[in-house]
């Protein structure tokens, strides 16, 4: 029987220099001191995140847990000022926030932190900080390397959701406090919006691995971390490579689980959802209670091996089956290597030269980034078209099944016709009736082909050789399906496209593909998560349905525009009563022949209100470029009262040089 708890909307933890963070918790209506879980994120804990909150913390609190839920300095009611993501003020804040929680009489000076995303990044960064009363961490869709593997960029190119996340951090960071926890809300809410971070623009500044990416970067020392980590993820999502580096990495109890599941928590996602409570309560409850749950012994990584299915941009289940590793690196995974042949993979070595070109609008069956962040609408699609215009290379319709877990490697030897250019490699399973799923994909920035760190223009003509590690993946190929190696020297609207159309040689005789091949003579069980069991849910009163379309189309001129649109609703919360509605709409714009014509544009709006108080958040961006610089463009619009007199007006523009993007 669920323990009864108190919630407690609104407390406020101290901080050293004064400031105070606000924080939601739900408390268990017990005698005794109990361990704590933290969720530390900026996305508003009295409407943003509230929603899912019911579902979780709600659940864990009846378990015998004291949930905290705490927004970041300078967000939601927390006091202060926002300055960037995972900055020193966030992480240094977060140690005053488990040490505050420690001391507290309900806490039994154990804390784990759980967090998707932001809070499953600050949870494995604040765990590197090694602080006395974190032990364990529950990390969500997270990153290893913030340069590597995050939003921003990926193999070295630009990804457009640099532009598209700072667009909804400037959304997000308009948003007021709420009166009746800040009186001083209106004051503190001009003041937020004139200061707001440039995101968008500081972020593209920091181009290659340097310090801004490096802190924060747990990968610069695994034995850092000493609280026991549960690492998950979906393979829709864009987070995929986290959970089995710090299965294979970490020094201490680290356990990775990858299902079929988006951007969301496994048991809220809308791709076959499962029993995320379960795998939380097992291993907070070894690390936090010292209950024998069993998840030390858990196989190391335990995934949702797939299989081909007619791949579509809407939600629909997965074809597959659940497999497990009980060590990783693994004994049944072995290197298997193919070349690239002048017009197929074949297996032993060729030679001869093979041309990369394509239009700078081949990617539209790629979705969205981080699917799970939309309504819908989001997924890849058939790879077909896009396979049309690369260069593929495949292999016979196979005789036998082929699996693959791991990350591929792709090997070139390559030459180029401009100094800078990109090389996107896509995995794709094709089946006998000619449908293209992608497995894996991954961009390089040919001028980082030897270093993230120190890039180098490229010559044309002069021989190069670089190497692709595509992101994890786990598929079953199944007898008569394909192989397919797509090489593309774009992929619109993913990467943000080099500043010239390039034409990528690729040398034969030094360009191997290789495969981490599973082979397994008797699968252990894969103590793979259930289906979710019943748990509570938000009962706000919705005034308007969430809904979202996308629309792709093409101008007079060729250019190939992608406009969506994502009402996320509109509802009153049933505990203080707030009304909030928000919808974004995104424009994508590029011309076949020109790279240099791509351009990106995002419109947010928020509005919330209770009683009398009304207020109205206008965010718009612009980011657009030519050969030698990136522009970026965003204003806010603030409004208040019924008659939307306004409050705010204020424009911010930037031109960063390219670099080597």
């Amino acid at each position: 029987m669920p323990l009864a708890y108190d919630l407690i909307e609104t407390t406020w933890i101290p901080l050293p220099d004064g400031r105070r963070l606000a924080a939601r918790m739900w408390l268990p209506q017990v005698e005794r001191a109990v361990p704590a879980i933290l969720e530390y994120l900026p996305y508003r804990k009295g409407d943003g995140t509230a929603p899912r909150d019911e579902t979780t913390h709600t659940v864990f609190a009846g378990e015998g847990y004291a949930c905290i839920r705490v927004d970041i300095a300078g967000t939601g009611d927390s006091e202060g000022v926002f300055d960037d993501e995972y900055s020193e003020q966030e992480l240094s804040d977060g140690e005053a926030v488990l040490a505050w929680i420690a001391a507290q009489d309900w806490c039994d000076g154990s804390i784990g932190m759980i967090g998707i995303s932001w809070g499953g990044f600050n949870g494995l960064q604040l765990a590197y900080r090694q602080p006395e009363a974190l032990k364990a961490v529950v990390s969500v869709a997270s990153t290893t390397d913030r340069y590597a593997d995050d939003i921003h960029y990926m193999g070295g190119c630009l990804l457009s959701d640099n532009a598209n996340w700072g667009s909804q951090m400037f959304a997000y960071q308009s948003r007021p406090s709420d009166p009746e926890n800040r009186p001083n809300w209106r004051q503190d809410w001009i003041k937020r919006m004139e200061e707001m971070p440039f995101m968008a623009a500081d972020w593209l500044r920091h181009q290659t691995r340097d310090e801004q990416w490096k802190h924060g970067s747990v990968c610069e020392d695994w034995s850092a971390i000493r609280a026991p980590v549960l690492a998950i993820t979906g393979w829709a999502d864009a987070y995929v490579n986290a959970p089995p580096q710090l299965a294979a990495n970490l020094k201490v109890p680290a356990k990775a689980l990858i299902g079929p599941w988006e951007h969301r928590y496994a048991h809220i996602a809308k791709l076959d959802p499962a029993d995320f409570h379960g795998e939380v309560l097992g291993w907070f409850g070894k690390w936090l209670k010292g209950e024998d749950t069993g998840a030390e012994a858990l196989p190391d990584y335990r995934t949702f091996m797939q299989e081909h299915f007619n791949p579509s941009l809407q939600n629909k289940p997965r074809q597959g089956r659940w497999v497990a590793e009980a060590n990783w690196p693994s004994p049944n995974v072995q290197d298997r290597v193919m070349y690239l042949g002048p017009e197929a993979l074949e297996d032993a070595p060729t030679s001869g030269q093979r041309s990369v070109s394509n239009p700078a609008t081949l990617g539209q069956a790629s979705g969205y980034f981080c699917a799970g962040m939309r309504f819908d609408n989001e997924l890849p699609g058939d790879q077909a078209a896009d396979d049309a215009l690369a260069s593929c290379f495949d292999t016979a319709p196979l005789a036998q099944p082929l699996e693959i877990l791991g990350r591929a490697r792709l090997r070139v030897a390559f030459s180029v016709d401009r100094p800078v250019a990109q090389l996107v490699a896509r995995l794709c399973d094709v089946s006998p009736e000619g449908v293209s799923q992608r497995i894996s994909f991954r961009p390089l920035n040919l001028t980082h082909r030897d270093s993230h760190e120190t890039p180098e223009l490229l010559v044309p003509g002069q021989r190069y050789e670089a190497e692709i590690a595509l992101n994890e993946c786990a598929h079953h190929l199944r007898v008569g399906h394909q192989l397919r190696l797509a090489l593309s020297t774009s992929y619109w609207p993913i990467v943000w496209p080099a500043p010239e159309a390039a034409e990528v040689t690729l040398h034969l005789e030094g360009c191997s593909l290789t495969l981490p091949e599973r082979r397994v003579a008797q699968e252990i069980a894969p103590q793979n998560p259930g289906a979710p069991h019943p748990y509570p849910t938000l009962q706000s009163e919705q005034l308007r349905a969430p809904s979202g379309r996308s629309e792709t189309r093409t101008l007079p001129d060729g250019t190939l525009v992608l406009d969506t649109f994502d009402d996320y609703g509109k509802a009153v919360d049933p505990y203080h009563g707030m009304t909030v509605g928000s919808h974004v709409s995104m424009h994508y714009a590029i011309h076949p022949d020109d790279p240099a014509s791509a351009s990106f544009a995002s419109d947010w709006q928020f509005t919330f209100q209770r009683g009398d108080w009304q207020v109205q958040i206008d965010t718009e961006n612009k980011v657009t470029c030519d050969a030698r610089e990136f522009h970026l463009w965003r204003r806010v619009t603030a409004r208040e009262g019924a008659a939307g007199a306004e409050v705010l007006v204020k424009e911010w523009s930037e031109s960063i040089p390219r670099g080597f993007l």
